[in-house]
This record gives C-alpha cells, sequence and structure tokens, in this order.
C-alpha cells in the first residue's frame, strides 16, 4: 500500500480542488472568482497524473510478480518513502471535508489600523434612487476622498459582517482582496443609532442609513468612516464574503 501512497495523496489534494471550484463556490474564501478555471484545472490534473502513476505502478508491479514467478525469485519491494510523508494526508482531507471558513472579525482585528491617505478628488455621480447599493470600499472612498460629497443626503444600504470596537462602537466590516485571501485587507464603517444595539460579533448584516460625515475629507480624521443607521437586518453570508480592492 505505501507504494501507492504518492498516487492517494495526488488524488485526495486534487478531489478537495475540484471540490471547493467545480462541485461549490467554497472557493470563494479564499480566491477571486477569475480564479475559478484555473482551480478546476489543477484539480483535473492532479486527480488524473494520481490515477496515471497508480496505473503505472500496478503495470509495474505485475511484471514483476510475473518475472519473480518465472525465474523462482522472492522480490521485496523497496520502501516508497517516509512513513512521516502521509501526514500530508491530513490537510488534504481536512480540505476535502471540512474546508476552513472564510476570514472574520479575527483576521479584521489583526490588521493595523488603516490610515487614509492625503488628498481629494471628484466621483461620478451616484445613481439616482434611495437606498442605493454600495460596497463597503465604495463608500468609504467616498466618504473620505469625494470634494463633491455625493453622499450628502443620500441613504444607502451596505453589507458586511459586525466587528466592535474597544469603546463599545461596532463597525461593519468586511475584507478587500487583490487577488487571494492571503492579500486581504480591511475596510470598516461606523455604525451610530442601531435601535437594537450591536449584533454579536461576525454577525452578517444588511445596513441601511445615511453618511454622518466626520474629520477633513483626505485626513486620518475621516476615517473610519460613519452610517447612521435607520435599519440593520440580519442576513446570510454571501457566497463571496470578499469585496475586490
Amino acid at each position: 500500500m505505501r507504494r501507492y501512497g504518492p498516487c492517494l495523496l495526488l488524488v485526495l489534494v486534487g478531489a478537495a480542488v475540484l471540490r471547493i471550484s467545480l462541485f461549490s463556490a467554497l472557493y470563494l474564501r479564499y480566491v477571486q472568482a477569475a480564479l475559478r478555471p484555473y482551480l478546476v484545472v489543477s484539480g483535473a490534473v492532479l486527480v488524473l497524473l494520481g490515477a496515471v502513476m497508480a496505473v503505472v505502478r500496478r503495470t509495474a508491479d505485475d511484471q514483476e510478480h510475473g518475472a519473480d514467478h518465472e525465474h523462482g525469485a522472492d522480490h521485496e519491494h523497496g520502501g516508497a518513502g517516509p512513513r512521516v510523508a502521509w501526514l500530508l494526508t491530513l490537510p488534504a482531507l481536512a480540505l476535502l471535508l471540512f474546508p476552513p471558513p472564510a476570514l472574520g472579525s479575527y483576521s479584521a482585528g489583526r490588521e493595523a489600523a488603516q490610515r487614509a491617505a492625503q488628498g481629494v478628488g471628484s466621483f461620478p455621480a451616484l445613481p439616482a434612487g434611495d437606498p442605493v447599493e454600495l460596497t463597503l470600499g465604495e463608500f468609504s472612498s467616498r466618504a473620505i476622498y469625494d470634494s463633491g460629497r455625493s453622499l450628502k443626503g443620500r441613504t444607502v444600504r451596505m453589507t458586511g459582517f459586525v466587528t466592535h470596537g474597544d469603546d463599545g462602537t461596532w463597525y461593519l466590516t468586511r475584507l478587500l482582496v487583490t487577488c487571494c485571501a492571503a492579500d486581504a485587507t480591511t475596510g470598516k464603517v461606523e455604525v451610530r443609532g442601531a435601535a437594537d444595539g450591536a449584533p454579536p460579533v461576525d454577525t452578517w448584516v444588511t445596513v441601511t442609513g445615511t453618511w454622518h460625515p466626520r474629520g477633513e475629507l483626505g485626513t486620518d480624521g475621516a476615517w473610519p468612516p460613519v452610517v447612521d443607521a435607520r435599519a440593520v437586518r440580519h442576513v446570510r453570508q454571501p457566497a463571496d464574503p470578499y469585496e475586490k480592492r
């Protein structure tokens, strides 16, 4: 059986990759949607490679046994590598059976406080009609840098998970990624005026409210931006829990 260990490992890893990318949308917890085709191809190649290796080794074993039988020899097969290599199957099985959750409040809390860069500019007009759907990144950019104050007087709606501050404040938070979860940075909006207070940490909610100006545009005093909540609704975690940076 040890001779087939590397084959089994390749199949397990490939099956795990296919499980999260081809047969579900779990891959969105780790990478951007554009990388899905590469994951599917990689998983299929690993499964195929493992199967081919198993067939080749089986054929070689049959030939060796045939030669041993013909010459009356008793052939001992060499080892297929150190036994500790079998430990590599554990992370593959974990990914296959228990995919890790998306990053949440713990990861957001570990990042140093973001500082607003200097400089402001104008932004395109928001779509007509209220409430207007915005990502946390869009809301934050307009709140901190928009000299035209396009958020003034508008009702916005945003979705994210809940994090708590040390002073009783709470934030609507989202992790922003460029490629994958490894490069995630934190975007957050302070929520004020919620009738029921702060929801539990890591709860996903949709907040509807209005921009509450603070600080001077383009300075640290404008971050994090603030929204005065009119409604807070609990929602399910979206299939893609990250925003693209």
